[in-house]
This record gives structure tokens, C-alpha cells and sequence, in this order.
């Protein structure tokens, strides 16, 4: 007992534990480092894992220091949105038509990146500046386009539920989520059969143009699908505020 304990004091002796004093310091806890750490979570994870508390772990925290930064975890999301944005740049060269579709097609490639963000945006209410710098952009582009102000604005905010529904519907599922995958394209592929399958007694119409129904690439459907919503917004009337 006595050889035991003189080894384990020795050892203690050799290998002394070192005071919290004596560790580095950790960086002070700030917004940036949040976002930045919710960013590579949701990159290695998946949006469904970022949450308070596991961001917190990340780094080196408890949940508590974060909600002095954010209300919650709907809050952080929003904010990584934000943040996100940031990185959408305006085209600088072709006619308005087409820098506004590169604008949203940039919109949209940053919500492509992060699966489930696209989902999350959908309820989500950004109002942050670079949010806010997005509607402007876009706002700019359709009045340079000579629509009319008002169609403008409500056109601004159907563009973007349509980039954002759509980034939605075929983003890629979370890293971690890859039963999704699998049941997500044996779902495409069970719509596919149905319509080159259907019956031309009950459904004469689908039967007939199955393949136009599932016709083009997917940036072609939605270069086409942007320019007819502008081409609707530029002729389509605002109901009259006084009926």
C-alpha cells in the first residue's frame, strides 16, 4: 500500500495539473463567434443540430452566455441567415432582367449550401441589414425595369417566398440525414412513374404530356419560372385599397 501510494504521489509530482490560471485564456464570447460557429455546425450537421446547446459546447460554454447574444435558437438561425446574406452579391454587367436573375439565383445558391436553412427561411423573418440590403437590391432592379413602385415592392417579396420555396423543396438533406436522401429520391421516382403511367381515361391530360410535365433541367425551369413572375408583376394590377 505504501509502494502504491509513493508511485501515484511521484506521478502526480511529474505530471502536476496545471491551474485554471495557468490555461489560455479563452477568446471573449462575441456575436461573430456564434454565427461563426452555428455556421460550421450546420455545415458538418445540419441546421437541426445547431442549436443553443450544442453551440454552446462548441464553444467551451454554457447555454446561458449565448442568450445574452440571442433570444433563442429561432433568433441564431435568423441571424446566420443574415450573416449568410452577405455573401449575395449584385451582378454588375447585362440588363436588368438578367442581373436581377443572377441576384436571385446568387439568393438562392447560398441557401442551396446549408441544408434545412432554405426550410428554416421559410418561417423565418429575417431583418437584419444584409437582409434588408437583398430587398433593396431587388427593389432597385424592378424599378429600373419601370414597374410600376407598388407592383414592385409586392413583386420584391413573391420572388423571394419563390427562391426561397423552391431551395426548399430540392435542397440537399443534412450530412447526417441520409435515410432522407434515399426516401426523397425514391419519391421522385415513384411521381415519375405515376405520370408516364397515368391513365389516359382519368387523366387524358397528364397522359398525353408526361414528359412536358417533367421536361427541362431544374435551372431552366427556374430561369423560366423568374421570368414569368416578373413578366406577371409587370402587368399584373394591385388589387384597388378602396374595395
Amino acid at each position: 500500500m505504501f509502494v502504491t501510494n509513493m508511485f501515484v504521489t511521484l506521478a502526480c509530482m511529474a505530471s502536476p495539473t496545471r491551474s485554471r490560471r495557468e490555461r489560455p485564456a479563452k477568446p471573449p464570447l462575441s456575436r461573430d463567434w456564434i454565427i461563426a460557429a452555428t455556421i460550421e455546425i450546420m455545415r458538418s450537421e445540419g441546421l437541426e443540430k445547431a442549436t443553443m446547446r450544442r453551440v454552446a459546447q462548441a464553444l467551451d460554454t454554457g447555454p446561458a452566455s449565448l442568450y445574452v447574444y440571442v433570444a433563442n435558437t429561432a433568433a441564431l438561425h435568423t441571424a446566420v441567415l443574415d450573416d449568410l446574406l452577405g455573401s449575395v452579391e449584385p451582378a454588375s454587367e447585362g440588363d436588368w432582367q438578367s442581373r436581377l436573375e443572377a441576384l436571385l439565383t446568387d439568393f438562392g445558391r447560398v441557401l442551396f449550401a446549408y441544408p434545412g436553412l432554405a426550410r428554416s427561411a421559410l418561417v423565418l423573418r429575417p431583418t437584419g441589414p444584409n437582409a434588408i440590403l437583398l430587398y433593396d437590391r431587388l427593389l432597385g432592379l424592378l424599378l429600373e425595369g419601370r414597374i410600376e413602385p407598388a407592383r414592385a415592392a409586392w413583386g420584391v417579396d413573391l420572388l423571394l417566398q419563390y427562391v426561397t420555396a423552391n431551395a426548399a423543396e430540392h435542397s440537399a438533406p443534412a450530412p447526417s440525414d441520409v435515410d432522407t436522401a434515399a426516401s426523397d429520391a425514391a419519391e421522385w421516382d415513384d411521381l415519375t412513374r405515376a405520370l408516364r403511367t397515368a391513365s389516359p381515361e382519368m387523366a387524358p391530360h397528364v397522359a398525353a404530356h408526361a414528359e412536358a410535365i417533367l421536361g427541362g433541367t431544374p435551372e431552366q425551369r427556374v430561369d423560366w419560372a423568374l421570368r414569368a413572375l416578373v413578366a406577371g408583376i409587370a402587368t399584373t394590377a394591385l388589387p384597388d385599397s378602396r374595395s
